[in-house]
Order: C-alpha cells, then sequence, then structure tokens
C-alpha cells in the first residue's frame, strides 16, 4: 500500500474524457476565471482609488475582493491547465500548497463575513458611535484578525492532513486538491488524528454563524422601528448584499460538507464543489454592485479612466 512517503504525485478528476470536451471546458473556466478577476479587480481598483469610498463597509469589501482573487487563482488555474494539457498530475508539494490556500482564503472570508456583520451591526443600532467603534485602527485590527485567523488555522488542517500515511492510492475525485478527499486516501486508523482540528472546525463555524445571526436579528428589529421609511430602505441596501453574499457562501459551503454521504457521488461532489470554490468570487462583485450607486459610479469612473490610462490612487484612509 503506497504511503505518504512513497507518493510524489496525486491525480485530479479528468473533467472530461474527449479532448472536445477538455479543450470545451478550458475555455469556459478560463471565462469565468477572467470574469471573477475583472470583477473583483474593479472593485478594489474602485474602492482603493476614490476616497468617497475609504469607509469601513468598503475597506471590508476590498478585503472581501481580495480573498475572492485568491480563492479562485488557487483552484481554476491548474484545472485550466489540466484541461488543455490532457493531464490530471499534480505534485505532492503543488498538493500541499493548493490546500493550504484554498483553505486559508475560504476561511479568512468565512471570518471576514462574520466582521462585516459585526459592521453592519454597529452602523444601524448603535450609529453614534459607529465612528468611534470602526475607526481605521479597529477595522485594520479586524482584517487583519481575518486574515491572521484563516492563516493560523489553514496551516493546522494543512500540516495535520499532510502527515497522514496515505494506504487508499493517489487518485482525487475532484478537480483540486480539496481537504475531504484527500482525507479519504489516508489510512483508516489514523483519521482520528483528524478529528480534534474538524472538531475546532465546527465550534468555530457554529460560534460565527450565532454571532452572524444574533447581529442581523438585532438589525431587524432596529431596522423595523426606524419611524422614517427612507432610513428603513437604506438601512436595507446596505444589509442586503451583505446578506446574498453570506447566504450563497454558507449555502453552498453546508451543502459541500453538510450533505449526508448516502447521496454523495463523484459527479455531485464535482457540481457542489465548483458552488462553493467559484460562484462565490464571480458573483459577489456583482451582488454588491448591482444596487450600491456609490460603487457604480466609482466603477464607471475607473473604467473611464482605465480607457484614458490614468487611474491615481490616493492612500486609503477612512
Amino acid at each position: 500500500m503506497p504511503n505518504s512517503s512513497s507518493i510524489s504525485e496525486f491525480l485530479l478528476l479528468a473533467l472530461a474524457d474527449t479532448r472536445q470536451l477538455q479543450l470545451l471546458h478550458f475555455w469556459l473556466l478560463l471565462g469565468i476565471y477572467l470574469a471573477a478577476l475583472l470583477g473583483n479587480g474593479l472593485i478594489s481598483t474602485a474602492v482603493a482609488c476614490h476616497h468617497r469610498l475609504h469607509t469601513p463597509m468598503y475597506f471590508f469589501l476590498l478585503n472581501l475582493a481580495l480573498l475572492d482573487l485568491g480563492c479562485i487563482s488557487t483552484t481554476l488555474p491548474k484545472a485550466m491547465a489540466n484541461a488543455l494539457w490532457d493531464t490530471r498530475h499534480i505534485s505532492y508539494a503543488g498538493c500541499v500548497a493548493q490546500t493550504f490556500l484554498f483553505v486559508f482564503f475560504i476561511s479568512a472570508e468565512y471570518f471576514l463575513l462574520t466582521i462585516m456583520s459585526y459592521d453592519r451591526y454597529v452602523a444601524i443600532c448603535k450609529p453614534l458611535h459607529y465612528k468611534t467603534l470602526m475607526d481605521s485602527r479597529a477595522c485594520a485590527t479586524m482584517a487583519a484578525a481575518a486574515w491572521g485567523s484563516g492563516l493560523l488555522y489553514s496551516l493546522l488542517h494543512t500540516v495535520n492532513t499532510f502527515s497522514l500515511p496515505f494506504c487508499h492510492g493517489n487518485a482525487m475525485d475532484q478537480f483540486f486538491c480539496e481537504m475531504p478527499h484527500i482525507l479519504k486516501l489516508s489510512c483508516s486508523n489514523s483519521y482520528f488524528r483528524e478529528f480534534g482540528i474538524l472538531l475546532v472546525s465546527v465550534c468555530l463555524a457554529v460560534g460565527c454563524f450565532v454571532f452572524i445571526v444574533v447581529s442581523y436579528v438585532q438589525i431587524f428589529r432596529a431596522v423595523l422601528r426606524m419611524p422614517s421609511e427612507q432610513g428603513c430602505h437604506k438601512a436595507f441596501s446596505t444589509c442586503l448584499p451583505h446578506l446574498a453574499v453570506l447566504s450563497l457562501f454558507l449555502s453552498t459551503g453546508m451543502v459541500a460538507y453538510l450533505k449526508p454521504p448516502s447521496i454523495s457521488s463523484w459527479a455531485l461532489d464535482l457540481v457542489v464543489s465548483f458552488l462553493y470554490s467559484v460562484v462565490p468570487p464571480v458573483m459577489n462583485p456583482l451582488i454588491y454592485s448591482m444596487r450600491n450607486q456609490d460603487l457604480k459610479d466609482a466603477l464607471w469612473k475607473v473604467m473611464a479612466k482605465c480607457v484614458s490610462k490614468s487611474v491615481n490612487c490616493p492612500p486609503f484612509s477612512m
């Protein structure tokens, strides 16, 4: 039986059997990847280059766009290369790096979305204290905490996973190195070593989820008590994009990790993993810019300056 010391590479799932379908998948993935790069890149540039958007909400949106760029850039380029060059191989070191980066970006994004719910809670429930509680130093500290927590969590998860011996070959039914599929290759008597980290993961996920739910319960209670219909509409308009992004992230993640094993299949796993790893980075820029006029105006200015090749970004200050 092979183990981690004898495995030098892993085999990822082939997206198609025929050359024509492989090339079709390559062009499809390339289009999706370019759309994600364009959307998140424009939002990052718009927030960084327009002083009107130098507020806590947009600062966290900038961080979200950067995390989305990192997340989709971790999985799709390798899948595109494999489809283009008709191969399934990924090196052992490449799989470790891909796993580490994916878990890092996805967990940091979850922590950041939790912080963004707190930002909306303070903005709506404690507006008089908003500038004090959410000053530039506090925002930078919270963003750094999200990135740092994701880094530490990913490091612990990755080190623990790849220290396990592998007894079930090196072929994965997934288009990237996803943690559950790597664990399926480990020896059954060693799998319990991962149980402690999985328990910590569940506690963190549930804790963040409860915090988000409590924050939004308080937000909706405050909004429903507002006497002004215009103020109520404005409050909802700032919360709905974050709530939509959060719902997309959590729903796809829950389907991926909480579906019963009895209905698991490689095709379903592929679709579900695509939904939670690829769809949110593509859809988040659309969700945030759809009903946000300030962001729309900034995006048009960025595109106009890109055409004239004169984009100058002032230092970010809130």
